[in-house]
Order: C-alpha cells, then sequence, then structure tokens
C-alpha cells in the first residue's frame, strides 16, 4: 500500500456516489483484493446497512453479531475466513464518529501485516469523503436505513452534528430512542477557541411540531453562539427567537454548557427538563442546576449561568425526561435508582457504547410496553488537557 495519495487524490475526484468503487479498483489493483463492500452503521445502530448492491451479500448484518459488527464494536481490524477468500473487516471512523465497516476480500494466504497501516488511511479518507459527499447523493443517508424514517426523524437526524467525537480533552457519543421516530428530543456541539459548547434539548410536543419546534431552538443557538455571544446571551437570544414564534404557546427545554478545554471549568444554563449526572470514580450522583424557564415559556426571560469543574476521569451523562422520568410496572422511575446502576454498570465500556447501554437497560425497566416518551443520553468522558494529563 504505497500509494495512499494516489487513492486520496482518486476519491477526492469521484463522484459523490462512487467512492466504494474508487476503493474497490485501488485496493484490486494494490493488493489484490476479489471484492470490496461498505456498510454503514443504521440509525438505530442495531444493523449494518450494505450501501451498493453486492451479488450474493447480505443487504444488513447485525452490530451486536457479526464480524463485521465486532470491528464497528471494538474499532479495530477483524479478520475472519470464508470459503473462498480472507475477509478483512476495518471499521471506518471520521474524528470518533463511526460511521461503518470497509470489508475487503483478499486472497487466502495473504500477509495483512504490511496492508494494515495503509488500509487504516484508506478507511479513514473514504470516512471523510463519505461527509462531504452526503451534499450531493442520497446515497450513504439512504443506506443507513432499516426502515423508513418518520418526517419528523428525518428532520432531526440531518439537524445533529454525528453521533460521537473524540479529542484529546475529552469523547462523547449520544443516541437516540426511538431512531426512526425520534421528534423532540436533539443534541448539538461544538468545539472552537479553547472550549467544548454542548446542548440537550427537548422540544414540547410530538411528531412534526416538536420537530420544528427543536429546529427552531437549535438554530438560534447556533445563530448565538457563531456570533460569540456568551452562554447566557445565547440562551436569552434562542428564547426570544422561540417566544415571537411561539408567544408562550410552546416552548423548549434546554441544558447549555460550555466546558473549558484547558481547565475542566464548566458554565452551565439549566433551561428546563434534561438533566446530568456524573460518575467519578465508582460513585454516582446528581449534578443539579437552579430551574430556570424553558426557552420561550415568556418574553425576555433573563438567564444566569451556574459554574462547576469537571476532573479527569469524570464521566458525564445527560438525559431527557423520556429516560429519567420513563416509570417501571412497579411505578419507579428510571432515574431514582436504576440509571445510576446502569451508569456504574458501563463505567469499563468506551463512551461511544454507553447511550445504547443505557437505552436498552431503560427498556428493560420499563418492561414490555413501548415508552411514552421519545429518550436521549448523551455520555461525556472527560480526559483533561495534555498539560492536566501529564502532571
Amino acid at each position: 500500500m504505497h500509494e495512499i495519495a494516489d487513492i486520496e487524490q482518486a476519491l477526492r475526484r469521484a463522484a459523490p456516489h462512487q467512492l466504494v468503487s474508487v476503493v474497490e479498483e485501488a485496493l484490486r489493483r494494490e493488493c489484490g483484493a476479489l471484492r470490496v463492500e461498505l456498510r454503514l452503521a443504521d440509525y438505530g445502530l442495531r444493523t449494518l446497512q450494505l450501501v451498493e448492491r453486492t451479488s450474493g451479500a447480505e443487504p444488513s448484518v447485525p452490530i451486536h453479531a457479526s464480524p463485521q459488527g465486532r470491528a464497528f464494536g471494538a474499532q479495530e481490524p477483524y479478520v475472519a475466513q470464508d470459503s473462498e477468500a480472507l475477509l478483512l473487516h476495518l471499521p471506518v471512523t471520521v474524528r470518533g464518529d463511526r460511521l461503518g465497516v470497509l470489508t475487503a476480500a483478499l486472497p487466502p494466504g495473504a500477509d495483512l501485516r504490511p496492508l494494515l497501516p495503509g488500509l487504516a488511511q484508506v478507511c479513514e479518507a473514504l470516512g471523510h469523503e463519505i461527509l462531504v459527499a452526503e451534499r450531493d447523493t442520497d446515497l450513504y443517508v439512504l443506506a443507513r436505513r432499516a426502515t423508513r424514517l418518520t418526517l419528523a426523524a428525518e428532520m432531526q437526524w440531518q439537524l445533529l452534528p454525528g453521533r460521537s467525537c473524540a479529542r484529546p480533552e475529552f469523547a462523547l457519543a449520544a443516541h437516540l430512542e426511538p431512531a426512526y421516530a425520534i421528534f423532540g428530543d436533539n443534541y448539538d456541539w461544538s468545539v472552537s477557541d479553547g472550549r467544548l459548547t454542548l446542548t440537550v434539548t427537548n422540544g414540547m410536543g410530538e411528531g412534526i411540531e416538536a420537530a420544528l419546534l427543536t429546529n427552531l431552538a437549535i438554530n438560534a443557538l447556533r445563530n448565538a453562539r457563531r456570533a460569540g455571544l456568551a452562554l447566557a446571551d445565547q440562551a436569552a437570544l434562542a428564547d426570544q427567537a422561540v417566544y415571537a414564534q411561539y408567544r408562550g404557546d410552546a416552548y423548549v427545554s434546554v441544558l447549555l454548557l460550555r466546558f473549558d478545554l484547558a481547565t475542566g471549568e464548566v458554565e452551565a444554563v439549566d433551561a428546563g427538563s434534561p438533566r446530568l449526572w456524573r460518575l467519578r470514580g465508582h460513585s454516582v450522583e446528581s449534578v443539579g442546576f437552579e430551574a430556570q424557564f424553558p426557552l420561550g415559556m415568556f418574553e425576555d426571560t433573563v438567564y444566569v449561568p451556574e459554574r462547576f469543574t469537571v476532573r479527569p476521569g469524570d464521566r458525564l451523562l445527560f438525559g431527557s425526561d423520556g429516560v429519567y422520568a420513563a416509570v417501571s410496572p412497579a411505578g419507579e422511575s428510571y432515574g431514582d435508582r436504576a440509571l445510576a446502576r446502569a451508569l456504574r454498570g458501563t463505567r469499563l465500556l468506551p463512551p461511544t457504547h454507553v447511550p445504547e447501554a443505557v437505552l436498552r437497560e431503560l427498556a428493560v425497566h420499563h418492561g414490555s410496553s413501548p415508552l411514552e416518551d421519545d429518550a436521549l443520553v448523551v455520555c461525556l468522558d472527560w480526559h483533561g488537557s495534555v498539560s492536566t494529563i501529564a502532571v
């Protein structure tokens, strides 16, 4: 694999819907690949969906019980053997956001050791080009669908920044359920100028009305953030935007936080129902704030920020009311005790696995009946700045 630069250039020049073909042609030429498949994780993170129809290939495979799923979950190459080829499954991930898995069928007996570094670079380049190509083609968006999205869910998924993000100072991940019918819950993040801004949002109502409301709030918060406003002023501008549209008849609950990447100091505005739990060592505690009015409930609300500090090794878990308020058949809310148990029980998992695990425990807690509200979980692991880690 000495021609990585040529493959990257070929990917940049390729038509948006032909990225897999470019990679397959290159791998046939450079390492004798017999065939290449790309699978992307579906919205529910239950299956890996084939991007292009390939003769003899399954259109989808489960994430939790397949060779491709092992590569996706572990974020490491996984090798399997079939009757005709050596199957190398490679994770396709961009800046910590797990997109899917590239499978290369290689001749039996192929020496993988010299190939792996170059193939990892190819997968990284492919992931970047997929994100760019999605502006111009529906191919990759359609591949992620195990079933049809509702219109509200379509709007919400298009609004999200990604499923996960990783930097030296932190790693975070999020998941929404029901993935194909989500309506009011949302999250957003941005990293710039030594800060991480994170919002966890819950728009009131159901269906398309909740999605429209949340879209307005998220874009108002982004507009204020990109204007360089202070955190409390971001909340105030979004509050005005929502109130101007709905006059108090609809409002948005949001937990808005800004992390200093160098010091771990956090500024927070609690404007509604999303809540925060902290795992420090083996201890789980709820981090409470002074409750302030949701965005758009009243005209010209003044928001006051609060502050706390995260330490290297802290894990923060954010949940919407569809998570902590869900009740068991016995009437116990998930947030009373079960959520803390789930957080302790997942402490050894990477943050990318935690939201799904917590939501699976939620489903067990709630019982056989469907959840009455959509549910959002965000997990943030704080590593601290490079200088802090060195100390």
